[in-house]
């Protein structure tokens, strides 16, 4: 057990639909504790940092074009394990085929207009909230409901 940070995006497509709150409410309700959010204009240097993986690949510009076509809402959570957490919350890419539940499952139908983004490991979390949040914008509090979501030696170990 290790508490994390991890970076999520609701995507143009999610923004465009209204899921915010939903989205929101849906990690609130696990136990995950907000610490940073923002509703940003992603720059062309942004995306080409944050989609560096993909910059061979015959997608990267139509990816890059939709990511900047509107604001994102960028977040951060926090909690124990958070990023294998969020990303079942978040569900498999192709939405028609995640899980039901799941935020892709219940909302999604493709794969390109899938809603959200996910950090997959610990370096990309932490690239990934550095590219969206300021140190400032991130925030260390301990929350009043910790103690009923966490055993105690989860909140300490």
């Amino acid at each position: 057990m290790k508490m994390q940070k991890t970076a999520v995006l609701v995507k143009p497509d999610g923004l465009q639909r209204g899921l915010i709150g939903e989205i929101i409410s849906r990690f609130e309700r696990k136990g995950l504790k907000l610490v940073g959010l923002k509703m940003v204009s992603m720059t062309d240097a942004m995306l080409s940092e944050w989609y560096a993986e993909h910059r061979a690949k015959s997608f990267f510009g139509e990816l890059k074009e939709f990511m900047g076509s509107m604001p994102i809402v960028a977040m951060a959570w926090e909690g124990v394990d958070a990023i294998p957490v969020v990303r079942k919350l978040v569900g498999t890419t192709l939405g028609r085929e995640a899980e039901a539940g799941s935020i892709r499952g219940d909302f999604g139908m493709s794969q390109q207009l899938n809603l959200i983004h996910a950090s997959s490991n610990e370096a990309d979390a932490k690239r990934e909230i550095d590219i969206v949040f300021n140190v400032d914008e991130l925030f260390e509090y301990s929350g009043a409901m910790e103690c009923v979501v966490y055993a105690e030696e989860e909140r300490v170990g």
